[in-house]
């Protein structure tokens, strides 16, 4: 965006018919002028003409690059054009994550003058405890969400890639409150433990008639998000059949019930997400290459749990805030070291896991450690299981049939991890879905 640059007067009367907060900064880091709109949201009650960015924004006593952090301040001056940068700032109602962008001011000369910065709030995260939503304030988390924030407004397809229980589907939905149509419809497909048939009428709809059971038309979940989002979640596990379906929808905007002759079209924003390696898949041919390219447009990888191991204790406070109910529950420092020191296999699903049956296992207001190991790491104890049961490793005697080996391989993880499906689906890297249908099938 292009600001006349007269006199700082003029500049501030500009300023001031934008929504948006914005400041004007010389090149030493010290704000000459602020709109309505930044005083409101970053300086309430305290004048901010003559104070350095950083002492307002960061409440640090150097400037932000010399504390760490890339400022986009001194990027604008080394390259000359506009930068932008996710940081967390200090506003009215406390620490936020902030989206800056930098714009250098030029004057009648061609010599950069001043600089305007830009602050976007991040609604939809939380750098503090949180009731509900997305919370973080680790490095890995911040650089995730700074491309979530550069993709959300924009009609992009999104692929979200991560491990299981890393919060694919609460991003999903940032991306959506934050994109061109926030107002529309979220409408979310599991695309795991769907059989092709059944996935497609999901998806599609269908028409009366169109099979045994089919009394009356039903409205698919593409037809549903129109003017809205669709999310894909597990997209790796599409059957190669609807995939081909799936390529022509993105492809032309139509597509038809099941049983139906009449060309439908549907309008969404489409996101996806998936924990398998979703590349190689499609160098396997097991997931259409054309496909992937479609939905790949903008792909953002989603940190594990043990990638933001310093938000642990964030993580662990908001959702003590909302597993306790009316329960006045703290967590005591030893607790807090235990929770970090793990490994969990399935992230922040079960770190949530864990912090829930801790609650049901405290019977006074503070949480110790022994509340985590009497149930929630119950899978530390599969060493002693297996000497039970007299088996240590996975063996096969003989060739078998590899649906065979599948169905021995899903009970044998089943009698190792004993008592918590979370996990043994976690240690298969499957969904929830996917899980029971397999160890259903074999057998157990």
């Amino acid at each position: 965006m292009e600001y006349p640059v007269r006199s700082l007067p003029e500049l501030l009367s500009f300023l001031d018919g934008q929504i948006e907060p914005r400041i004007v900064m010389d090149a030493n880091y010290r704000i000459v002028a602020a709109n309505k709109a930044y005083a409101q949201e970053f300086a309430r009650d305290h004048p901010v003409e003559g104070r350095y960015c950083y002492e307002v924004s960061h409440h640090f006593d150097v400037p932000c690059d010399q504390a760490g952090e890339s400022c986009p301040l001194r990027l604008s001056q080394a390259s000359g054009r506009v930068q932008r940068v996710l940081h967390l700032h200090y506003t009215s109602r406390g620490e936020e994550h902030v989206d800056v962008e930098t714009t250098p001011l030029r004057d009648e000369h061609g010599k950069v003058a001043y600089f305007v910065e830009t602050m976007r709030v991040v609604k939809q995260a939380s750098s503090r405890p949180a009731a509900e939503g997305l919370v973080g304030r680790s490095a890995a988390f911040n650089a995730m969400l700074a491309q979530v924030m550069r993709v959300a407004p924009t009609w992009a397809n999104v692929l979200l890639l991560g491990e299981t229980g890393t919060g694919k589907e609460l991003l999903a939905q940032l991306i959506h409150e934050a994109g061109p149509c926030p107002a529309g419809p979220f409408v979310t497909v599991d695309c795991s433990g769907l059989t092709e048939t059944l996935f497609e009428s999901e998806l599609f709809g269908y028409e009366k008639g169109a099979f045994t059971g089919a009394a009356h038309r039903k409205i698919g979940l593409i037809e549903a998000a129109d003017g809205g989002t669709l999310f894909l979640d597990e997209v790796g596990d599409i059957p190669l059949p609807i995939q081909v379906k799936l390529l022509r929808l993105l492809e032309n905007g139509t597509f038809r019930r099941v049983g139906g002759v009449e060309t439908m079209r549907s309008e969404f924003r489409l996101i996806c997400a998936t924990h398998r390696d979703i590349e190689a898949m499609t160098r396997d041919e097991r997931f259409r290459s054309d496909l992937f390219h479609r939905i790949s447009t903008f792909p953002v990888f989603v940190p594990s749990l043990s990638e933001r191991n310093d938000d642990i204790p964030l993580l662990a406070d908001s959702f003590l805030k909302r597993v306790a109910g009316e329960r006045d529950l703290h967590m005591t420092a030893e607790a807090l070291a235990a929770l970090k020191s793990r490994h969990y296999a399935g992230n922040i699903r079960e770190l949530r896991n864990v912090i829930e049956r801790a609650t049901i296992l405290t019977d006074g207001e503070m949480i110790e450690p022994e509340h985590f190991t009497a149930s929630a790491f119950a899978r530390q104890d599969a060493p002693a299981q297996a000497a039970k049961t007299g088996k240590s490793a996975f063996v096969v005697e003989k060739p078998i049939s590899l649906a065979e080996l599948e169905r021995r391989y899903v009970r044998w993880v089943a009698e190792r991890l004993p008592n918590d499906r979370s996990a043994q689906a976690a240690a298969l890297e499957l969904g929830r879905r996917t899980f029971y249908r397999k160890l259903k099938s074999s057998g157990d």
